[in-house]
Formats: C-alpha cells, structure tokens, sequence
C-alpha cells in the first residue's frame, strides 16, 4: 500500500505549528520566502532530497508553497521515504493563497 499525504487548510497548519514536533516546510525560492511567508522553514522544491535530514526530528511535516502545486510534489516525495513511515505528512490545499 502506498502511503498518502493529508490536505489541511492553511488555518489548521498554523494552528499545528504552535505544537512541538511539528515543522512547517516552505518548498519556494529563498527569494519568496523572504519576499513573504508564514514561518517555518524553507527547503525550495529542488532540495528536498539531500536536506532530508533537517526533517528527521519531526513528527508532523507540514508542507507548503504558493498555491499548493510544489508542495504537493514534496508531500508526495516525503510519503516515499521509508524512514519517515510514522511521520504526518500533511499538505497546505491551495498554499499560501488558499486559504
């Protein structure tokens, strides 16, 4: 069975935020994230894989993007990691637009 990632709301993601153990991930530019963003951190899309490990720590992943089609992709691939199978992979629907 593959696993699946969750779509939650934006609001529901910055309420998840305020618990330890949960990250937020910004898969934009570095230039977008420092143009605007709703905290956590930002790995852009083309990173995800080798800074993995920065994630390791936490239980609930949160990924976010502009309007919710690079995170998708990133929610996607952080499903795949066979490590990370207890993990919440949750994805912002619609991104930072969406809510």
């Amino acid at each position: 069975m593959r696993r699946s990632y969750s779509d939650i709301p934006l609001s529901e993601a910055l309420e998840l935020l305020k618990e330890s153990g949960s990250v937020l991930v910004d898969v934009r530019e570095p230039w977008e994230f420092e143009e605007f963003n709703e905290g956590g951190i930002n790995i852009p899309l083309a990173e995800i894989r080798e800074k993995r490990i920065l994630l390791d720590s936490y239980n609930t992943i949160v990924v976010i993007c502009t309007n919710g089609v690079r995170s998708k992709v990133a929610a996607m691939d952080y499903c795949r990691v066979p490590e990370w199978s207890e993990k919440s992979i949750l994805h912002v629907h619609g991104g930072i637009l969406g809510d």
